[in-house]
């Protein structure tokens, strides 16, 4: 296996740090909370660009209440919050957003082990992780390996070494498989849509606008009985 070295100059240097500086800040206040949390992708890997997001993602929430209570102590501005399930087999999740490239994910309802393997897939770090600037392997949209390494990232196609891939992330052959179609169906079809998108208003709470979104949609109410 061998792929494509990819030199970091200073300007990306730069940016990196700028990005997981701001990531630091943002959980920050969930770490002290004791709220475990994570963030995955680009700002993992290393391969940011000048518009990367960053996803603080809580794998295992409290309550939304506690969360939203907890950014909002640490003077944290939200600016919107939504609900969005990606299609009707997904879980749902809710989303805290800061600005367009900011924001705090949780999921709505218990995972399935290839959903809770998504992060793993894309490359994620924890924050004693990001405070110690460590960087690991994970496979960016363009379904291309990353691995980090002193002069920037080695870039590999994954198509043909799939098995290998999955070890090297440490999640299941099967969510690398499942990843690489659902990504190729994405740059074939495009970007579709969700099956939920539902933003909040300033008054409602994730919890009410999501039982009221199950007494509706069958779909979420299956998702709701299996717990996973």
């Amino acid at each position: 296996m061998q792929g494509n070295q990819i030199i970091y100059f200073e300007e990306h240097w730069s940016n990196l740090r700028d990005l997981r500086e701001i990531a630091v800040n943002m959980m920050k206040p969930l770490i002290e909370a004791h709220i475990y949390c994570l963030v995955y992708g680009s700002i993992a890997r290393g391969d940011v660009t000048a518009t990367s997001d960053i996803d603080v993602y809580i794998s295992t929430p409290p309550s939304p209440t506690l969360i939203e209570a907890t950014l909002e102590s640490a003077g944290i501005k939200i600016s919107s919050r939504e609900i969005v399930q990606a299609t009707p087999s997904y879980a749902a999740k809710a989303y805290i957003y800061i600005d367009d490239l900011r924001s705090y994910s949780f999921p709505l309802v218990p995972l399935r082990p290839d959903e809770e393997d998504f992060t793993g897939f894309a490359g994620r770090i924890n924050y004693e992780q990001l405070l110690n600037n460590i960087r690991v392997p994970g496979v960016n949209k363009n379904l291309l390996l990353i691995e980090p390494n002193e002069l920037g990232h080695i870039e590999t196609p994954i198509e043909g070494i799939e098995g290998i891939v999955a070890k090297k992330l440490g999640v299941d052959t099967r969510i690398v498989f499942q990843r690489e179609r659902t990504l190729k169906r994405r740059e074939k079809v495009g970007r579709t849509g969700v099956y939920i998108k539902r933003q909040l208003a300033p008054d409602e709470s994730f919890g009410a606008v999501f039982n009221q979104l199950a007494k509706s949609d069958s779909a979420i109410r299956r998702r709701l009985r299996k717990k996973g």
